[in-house]
């Protein structure tokens, strides 16, 4: 294009959900100048739970962000957005902004898919359409330099750990599986014993969907050994983790997760959840994972293996920067 792209990433602003579609965002600006413009969609609680088709913007949150163009503001080029929370603005920017906006939903938006120019979906979700692109698991904002960059910051805190390091990424509660404290400490004893079988070190760090039993369970089988355990203090470590580990274990729970470490070309080892009801998803997502040479089930070893990083956010931003620039693009003109 003649002009940097502009982008607004929409999401209801929990992290797991903006950064996939910030991350794909950020990708996209890799390819071509572009501004990001971040925006939180929250809607009164009165209204929240109202099917989609119900929802107009006079019921947002006073907290929201704006999701139209303020005076001498245009609609932007490329429109990114992911959860459920998005999805009635989603579904109308197309003719609100009269073509000129191109509207990317992440995940399976279950409601009108037919509204969206193109639906970036994990492959584990089936879902099918000509405005579908699957990848294996979801954009993220894991790149080489932000590994890098994020590996300096820690360099003194991480660099003399005894290798090999262990990054170890657990969830917590959701919809297809819990972690109680007695799994928990299973979980905590199986790694423990893994990590001082190897010699290494530790690298742990929770998410907010953990239960603070299963966190307490865990911290204190895991404490005694080298490395460190975030406490949701400071600097998050998040990303330093990923650069400095040998291997990576990573609850089921998490599909966000487990694409991320799969992009770091470590060995990710996939440690079980209690299920809550069937995840067939989530064994399809690690099946992906183990055919393609990333993860495996965690059996209490630390097995090395190797295998080419995952770079599907990248292919995500090729096929919407390829998409929105012939969308935009003036229809030939006919010949004299």
């Amino acid at each position: 294009m003649s002009r940097p792209l502009s982008i607004w990433v929409v999401s209801d602003g929990r992290i797991g959900m903006e950064n996939q579609a910030l991350g794909l965002a950020e990708a996209v600006q890799q390819l071509t100048p572009a501004g990001i413009s971040v925006r939180r969609i929250r809607w009164r609680p009165v209204f929240d739970r109202l099917p989609s088709a119900l929802k107009t913007s006079w019921m947002l949150d006073l907290s929201s962000d704006p999701t139209e163009p303020a005076a001498g503001e245009e609609w932007p080029d490329l429109w990114i957005a992911t959860g459920r929370a998005t999805l009635p603005m989603s579904a109308r920017i197309r003719a609100a902004s009269r073509g000129k906006t191109f509207v990317v939903q992440t995940q399976d938006p279950r409601w009108r898919n037919g509204a969206y120019d193109l639906i970036v979906a994990p492959a584990h979700d089936r879902i099918e359409g000509p405005n579908v692109l699957s990848i294996t698991g979801s954009p993220h904002r894991v790149t080489a330099e932000r590994l890098a960059e994020a590996a300096e910051a820690f360099a003194g805190a991480l660099s003399p750990l005894p290798r090999p390091r262990v990054a170890v990424l657990v969830g917590g509660r959701s919809r297809a599986f819990d972690l109680p404290q007695a799994h928990a400490a299973e979980l905590a004893e199986g790694i423990a014993a893994a990590v001082e079988a190897a010699g290494g070190s530790l690298m742990l760090t929770f998410s907010r969907r953990t239960p603070e039993a299963a966190k307490a369970a865990m911290i204190a089988r895991l404490q005694p050994l080298p490395g460190l355990i975030w406490d949701g203090e400071g600097p998050n470590p998040y990303f330093a983790f990923l650069s400095f580990a040998d291997h990576v274990l990573v609850t089921e729970d998490s599909a966000n997760m487990a694409a991320e470490a799969a992009s770091t070309g470590r060995p990710v080892h996939v440690l079980p959840m209690v299920p809550l009801k069937p995840a067939d998803k989530f064994g399809r997502l690690h099946a992906d994972l183990q055919q393609r040479g990333a993860a495996r089930r965690f059996d209490g070893s630390l097995e090395t293996w190797t295998y080419e990083p995952l770079a599907e956010t990248d292919l995500a931003a090729r096929a919407v920067l390829e998409r929105t620039t012939q969308a935009q693009s003036p229809p030939p003109s006919d010949p004299l």
